[in-house]
């Protein structure tokens, strides 16, 4: 009698707690939009984090939310945009592309070495040891961290030992920009066709003892250029992003070193021919 008793009170027991149990998960179950999973198997599934959020299954939450839209996913490019707009019954949303940019022409080829550096073949291991075998401490190290980071294969190493980013395979993840110790990468509009090259804060001959093409804060560039463009801080010249509708290939033709360049379709070819032949040319602006 007792163990019928005994197993009546348990079979009641396990019936009474499925009850709550089933309760409690009716009301505290969290709906999740079944269109999210069919989002993020549109997406490329690298999770690089480009569009700005940590993985392409976040990605796709934001778009079935309307916090983001299908084309801030630079990696999957205009055709998922598209797909994945046509899906939801949205807009595409296409944003303007943008690329790592090295902030440095300081090669071996124009750039002190002041010492052999024979560790571990690694910027960030080379820049512990007294910021690195380079004269110049704001420089490139040219040992290719940025390269070995790239999930894309975006960077290779030039032969002057400075990385050169594919525009068309960057997808502005910003694995370069989070890895190299110096802070030379910079992720920008691929319409900002005007780039200032250096990232060194020394002044003049300083600048030079270390760099042929570094930036002397010399001001030149910023007065050839549209008022508000261009800033001298720090002995360096700074571009005002939020003017870059003002830039200009003008603001380049005077600068002693090259340090500042201009990566779009070059507007005055000739005039800079006819001031290297010695003829005093003026230029309307």
């Amino acid at each position: 009698m007792d163990t019928i008793l005994a197993a009546g009170f348990l079979l009641a027991l396990s019936v009474f707690l499925a009850i709550v149990l089933a309760i409690a998960n009716n009301k505290l179950k969290v709906f999740e939009d079944p269109r999210i999973d069919k989002v993020a198997e549109m997406l490329p599934g690298v999770n690089c984090g480009a569009c700005g959020s940590p993985g392409c299954t976040a990605f796709s939450e934001k778009v079935v939310s309307g916090e983001a839209l299908p084309g801030e996913c630079p990696v999957g490019g205009a055709e998922t945009a598209a797909f994945i707009a046509s899906f939801l019954g949205i807009d595409v949303g296409i944003i303007e592309k943008t690329v790592a940019r090295l902030l440095c022409a300081g090669g071996s080829d124009v750039a002190l070495q002041a010492a052999e550096y024979e560790g571990y073949a690694s910027c960030r291991s080379a820049a512990v040891v007294a910021g690195g075998a380079k004269g110049c401490t704001y420089g490139c190290l040219g040992l290719g961290d940025c390269r070995e980071a790239c999930t894309f294969d975006a960077i290779f190493m030039a032969e002057n030992d400075l990385p050169v980013v594919l525009q068309e395979k960057c997808t502005s993840c910003g694995d370069c920009v989070t890895i190299c110790p110096k802070g030379l990468f910079e992720i920008l509009p691929l319409s900002q066709h005007l780039l200032v090259q250096c990232k060194s804060l020394l002044a003049g001959e300083g600048a030079l003892e270390q760099c042929r093409v570094a930036c002397t804060g010399c001001g030149i560039c910023r007065a050839d250029a549209p008022n508000g463009l261009i800033e001298i801080k720090n002995n360096l010249a700074v571009i005002d992003p939020a003017q870059i509708d003002l830039q200009t290939e003008l603001a380049t033709l005077r600068c002693p070193t090259g340090s500042i360049k201009w990566t779009g379709k070059q507007q005055f070819v000739e005039l800079r021919r006819a001031r290297s032949a010695g003829r005093d040319v003026g230029v309307d602006t």
